[in-house]
């Protein structure tokens, strides 16, 4: 879909006010950068799910344009610096290729996985980014943080149920999740999913006149989960 310039009032609505952005997020958003994708995100079909270099526009210094709130022009400059992270010792993130970020924890016996993303591609991409860096090992324990689909559905990406049902790999998750999970994707879902397409913008181009950032992070074609 093709963006449209700003109206008076958008212009109005999105003009600078007297915030001013703490400097050092810039250092803080990079800090523990190993490395990052260096192509598209596509499923096992081959169908297009994710490419960070369609945002470069934001890595590349300009100010907000008048079709974007400062705030959220902000926030997404700091979400465009996607990759693989070392959290802490022990901890890394891979982040910018999906709406969440995943985790991985260094186990004794191999990784623990918490919230896998949205989509099985985004999550094996992450795998095999921290596997390229960091070497292979298994993951040995999947962990969901709560119900919401950006933060296990993209599971099998890193597991798979013949792993689970042989016990080399645990899943762990919330008490009443199935139910969660239910309620809010299925029973909830289509009203979710139309609430979705005017909160995320998910028809809109990558541009400054189109989509810019769905406020928590990237977003990726979730439709086309293998």
């Amino acid at each position: 879909m093709v963006g449209k310039p700003a109206t008076p009032h958008t212009k109005s609505a999105n003009s600078p006010d007297s915030r001013v952005f703490d400097p050092l997020d810039l250092e803080r958003v990079r800090r523990g950068h190993i490395g990052s994708l260096e192509s598209a995100i596509v499923d096992a079909d081959g169908r297009f799910v994710y490419d960070a270099a369609r945002y470069e526009f934001l890595r590349d210094g300009r100010s907000a344009p008048d079709t974007v709130n400062p705030h959220l022009w902000r926030h997404a400059t700091l979400n465009a610096h996607h990759g693989l992270f070392e959290v802490c010792d022990g901890v890394w993130q891979v982040r910018g290729y999906d709406i969440s970020n995943i985790t991985f924890i260094r186990g004794e016996s191999g990784w623990i996985v918490v919230d896998p993303l949205t989509t099985t591609a985004t999550a094996r991409a992450s795998y095999e980014l921290i596997t390229h860096h960091l070497g292979h090992r298994p993951v040995v324990s999947v962990i969901y943080t709560h119900s919401h689909a950006d933060h296990f559905g993209g599971v099998f990406g890193v597991t798979s149920d013949e792993e689970v049902r042989a016990g080399r790999c645990s899943v762990i998750a919330p008490e009443g999740f199935l139910a969660e999970t239910i309620g809010e994707n299925i029973i909830a879902g289509p009203a979710m999913a139309r609430r979705a397409t005017y909160q995320f913008g998910p028809f809109l181009d990558p541009d400054p006149t189109g989509h810019v950032d769905s406020g928590s992070g990237r977003r990726s074609r979730s439709a086309h989960r293998d």
